[in-house]
């Protein structure tokens, strides 16, 4: 029989110290198998000492936005479109595709990579943080990099399937996981994840009421206690699942 191939991703690693700690827990006890790093972030420095230590492999989460009323971070160029009045990256995909030329985005994408390599992570693939701002840089920083950009047009079609866990009712996950895990066919699948360790850090992020909080906490917790639980690696078992990369799928 053809085999069915996962590919388990945690978004975000790099953002805070909540998410590292998670990260890094989904991967050694859960079915993690790739994480998507954030350069710009201001706790990449541990992200990329904690993927080093525990061989973790990473791709570019690239960043052109900030979505959070109280964790700013800023772009590492001087893209004068990259960033509102505040300095920092805008808050949506839509006000960073309606402002964000592609010189500037391909600069800072290039020197996000750049800081990979500056702390020793080989990058395995390219994606990006909240949507799609700035299609044409993500295919040339891809192609100057020669790393896959797994939500192009012709990288996203290699998969069977792409699904997000995260932004679904915590009650909802688990019937919702077993069930997905039982239809899954032949070929390579993609499960994007968001995990995060439980710390207090998560709740300040945003403004009660922000439009963003359940991505904060809620989201987060529920998926991190998914991709850990007992039955979810028994159903993988059971069905005879192969958890994998990107790189490791598509390099034969």
């Amino acid at each position: 029989m053809a085999e069915i191939r996962l590919v388990v991703q945690s978004d975000d690693f790099g953002m805070c110290h909540a998410v590292n700690v998670g990260t890094v827990q989904a991967f050694r006890d859960g079915i993690v198998t790739q994480v998507s790093t954030m350069a710009a972030c201001p706790w990449f420095t541990e992200a990329a000492a904690l993927a080093r230590e525990f061989g973790i492999p990473v791709g570019v989460h690239q960043t052109l936005t900030c979505e959070w009323d109280f964790l700013r971070w800023r772009p590492l160029t001087d893209g004068p479109s990259l960033v509102g009045e505040d300095g920092t990256f805008r808050r949506t995909v839509e006000e960073a595709k309606a402002a964000i030329s592609h010189e500037d985005a391909v600069r800072e994408l290039s020197a996000q990579a750049a800081k990979f390599a500056a702390e020793g992570l080989a990058v395995e693939y390219l994606d990006f943080h909240m949507g799609s701002s700035v299609p044409s840089a993500y295919d040339e920083v891809s192609a100057a990099l020669g790393k896959p950009f797994i939500y192009g047009p012709e990288e996203s079609q290699r998969f069977a399937s792409i699904e997000i866990l995260s932004d679904r009712d915590a009650a909802d996950k688990k019937p919702w996981m077993l069930a997905y895990l039982g239809n899954l066919t032949p070929g390579v699948h993609l499960l994007v994840t968001h995990c995060a360790a439980a710390h207090p850090e998560l709740a300040a992020l945003h403004r009660p009421g922000s439009y963003t909080y359940r991505w904060a906490e809620e989201y987060r917790l529920s998926d991190q206690t998914i991709v850990t639980d007992p039955d979810i690696h028994q159903a993988i078992k059971d069905r005879s699942i192969q958890l994998t990369t990107v790189q490791t799928a598509f390099s034969s």
